[in-house]
């Protein structure tokens, strides 16, 4: 009788082991999918072949699926936000460059010699 429960125990130990690993190996593909990785397929392969290289990739995998993001992408929305500054900026500059020639023209404008105007001439009395 203990045999068959000790064998029982094995066998759910075995089979705890095989189904978690399975699991463990999904976990990259979990998140991938959890992202919209646009290489989640990839990902899901990649675990599958992990089991049968010893699982040096999984690690790899997971920073693979982690790296990717739908609201920023593959992290690198700063060249984004510094391409939107950039071009921010060079409207403003365009707009200073446009104020600063109108003051000029007004300024040429002050200093352009006004035209004498003819004053009647006084008579003497």
């Amino acid at each position: 009788m203990l045999d068959y429960v000790a064998l029982g125990i094995l066998i759910f130990v075995g089979l705890v082991l095989f189904y978690g690993i399975i699991i463990i190996h999904d976990i990259p593909y979990e998140i991938a999918m959890k992202r919209n990785h646009p290489h989640q397929d990839a990902i899901h392969v990649a675990g599958w072949i992990s089991l049968f290289t010893l699982h040096v990739i999984w690690p790899f995998l997971w920073i693979w699926a982690t790296l990717y993001r739908a609201d920023r992408g593959w992290g690198f929305k700063l060249e984004t936000e510094l391409d939107s500054r950039v071009t921010e900026q060079q409207s403003q500059l365009e707009q200073l460059h446009s104020q600063v020639a109108q003051l000029q023209q007004q300024i040429e404008l002050l200093h352009q010699p006004q035209p004498l105007q003819a004053q009647p001439p006084q008579q003497e009395q």
